[in-house]
């Protein structure tokens, strides 16, 4: 009989499924509830009449192989050599009246285009470009907690600290700055509409900055056949180092007993473990306690949080679209609106160039609609009016498509729309949002893994650091093993590649 410390995970997402890879290599048994029949939570994709949907992953960082966070996708076997990334140039083009304004990876090229484009606004173009740069360098750190010993430790080269340093200014510059008044800094129509187009009033221009940024290192691919397969490689090396992986598996309770973990409650029965680690939803746990833990850093977090949610519409097109660019904007000949939110720019992720998404000669394309529909979607449904909101949604967007590029006219053959309820009824997550909106006066501190005064109990995912994503659910999965290493006197396995 082993004697071997066993960890129970709620949560089979992507958090959820790290925790488990560095439990195992850590000397612990791990099982991990899922309640959904595949494993990845919000990285996760669907087929629909011959084509797959990317429901979850749109670019990757850590993609590239020189970035530190690559070896933490390489140790839980998310990548390989053998899994293709795609960095498609240009990576984004906004069409302006035909004009092809493009947003590349290399941020030179980008500043060299632009100021073709618009010699007037050199001045504001190479003042951008050298945000973007001051960014280029600022990767996510490795690290190890305080007080835990480790295999080999984590050392964040001296150069990123000078590069944070420089960055925090840009951030906090950048945090000021609402999105139509940087937008109205350029002369030249079609960068005021880029700037819009790749923004929102909310978030302002600092997500803008940092994706450029983030491009600009040479990061931010697209792993071949996105979320489906990506989530797969990461549950494979978790049961191949002997965890255990229970699908339409659903978590009822954590067991406490005096101040401690001691186990969970699933489908009435109890599952004794001697630590459990939640990388649910933070938003959505109440139900696994008679009585909610409390302690400051969740109450902020729970506070704070502002949901990041969209309606994804999904179009299966019997035409090659692969000449169009991945990333597609426009601004329609009618403003879309669903529920109160107006959507006076679209953008479109094309999967031409990527084999796994359509048969050969068609095309998959989805574009997102941000915004807090959940209470829309909800009435819609209790209504009985759920389909219909979703075929008119469905069919503005191939309206606005359609006047756009003529030539899928008649070809859209298969329709998916997946509203905020798809995404709560399949992954659990707080009103269906898949990240913390990033707004300029987000603070992006982590939140630490545990609560005083309860034993056994870690938490993990995408809410531990704002705006979260697939990066932060990896690091909070690591980072949540480091302590439970640390409380139960136990080396952490460090990464050796």
């Amino acid at each position: 009989m082993s004697n071997k410390k066993k960890v129970v995970i709620i949560g089979g997402g992507i958090a959820g499924l790290s925790a488990g890879i560095y439990a195992q290599r850590c000397g612990f048994q791990a099982t991990i509830l899922e309640s959904h029949f595949i494993p990845g939570g919000n990285c996760t994709s669907w087929k629909r009449g011959g084509y797959l949907f990317e429901g979850g992953m749109h670019w990757l960082t850590g993609s590239n192989p020189k970035e530190s966070l690559n070896k933490i996708w390489r140790t839980t076997g998310a990548l390989n050599d053998s899994v293709k990334i795609h960095t498609n140039e240009p990576f984004m083009v906004y069409d302006h009246h035909g004009m092809m304004i493009r947003s590349y990876r290399d941020v030179d090229q980008t500043e060299k285009h632009w100021i073709s484009l618009s010699p007037a606004d050199k001045k504001e173009i190479k003042a951008l470009c050298a945000k973007i740069r001051k960014l280029k360098n600022l990767s996510m750190p490795i690290s190890d907690i305080k007080g835990v010993k480790v295999t080999k430790k984590a050392r964040p080269p001296l150069s990123l600290l000078f590069s944070a340093l420089s960055a925090i200014r840009v951030i906090k510059a950048c945090a000021k700055i609402s999105r139509e008044q940087y937008a109205n800094r350029f002369t030249h129509e079609g960068l005021r509409e880029f700037i819009r187009a790749s923004t929102t009033d909310k978030s302002g221009i600092l997500p803008l900055v940092f994706t450029m940024g983030t491009l600009a290192r040479g990061d931010g691919g697209f792993p071949e056949g996105g979320s489906l397969p990506f989530a797969e490689r990461m549950a494979k090396t978790f049961t191949s180092l002997g965890g255990l992986l229970l699908l339409s598996t659903k978590a009822d309770k954590v067991i406490v007993e005096n101040k401690k973990a001691v186990g969970v409650m699933v489908g009435g029965k109890k599952m004794i473990a001697d630590a459990v680690i939640i990388a649910a939803d933070t938003m959505q746990i109440d139900h696994l306690f008679d009585v909610m833990p409390r302690a400051d850093w969740l109450d902020e977090m729970r506070t704070q949080s502002q949901p990041t949610m969209c309606t994804l519409i999904s179009l299966g097109i019997n035409a090659d679209l692969s000449n169009y660019p991945h990333g597609y904007y426009f601004k329609p000949q009618e403003t879309v609106k669903l529920s109160n939110e107006t959507y006076e720019y679209l953008s479109f992720n094309n999967y031409a160039a990527d084999p796994v998404y359509s048969p050969k000669g068609k095309t998959a394309l989805t574009t997102i609609l941000e915004g807090d529909t959940y209470d829309f979607w909800k009435k819609a449904k209790a209504e009985g009016r759920y389909n219909e909101e979703k075929r008119l949604i469905a069919d503005k967007i191939i309206s606005a498509l359609t006047a756009k590029i003529p030539e899928i006219a008649g070809k859209v053959e298969v329709v998916d729309v997946a509203t905020p309820l798809t995404y709560e009824r399949y992954c659990n997550n707080w009103k269906g949002s898949w990240m913390t909106e990033m707004r300029p006066d987000t603070s992006m501190k982590s939140y630490p893994a545990v609560i005083k005064g309860l034993d056994g109990v870690y938490f993990a995912g995408h809410r531990m650091m704002p705006p979260g994503g697939l990066p932060v659910a990896l690091m909070s999965g690591r980072t949540a093993v480091q302590y439970l290493c640390r409380d139960t006197k136990t080396v952490f396995v460090s990464e050796e590649l």
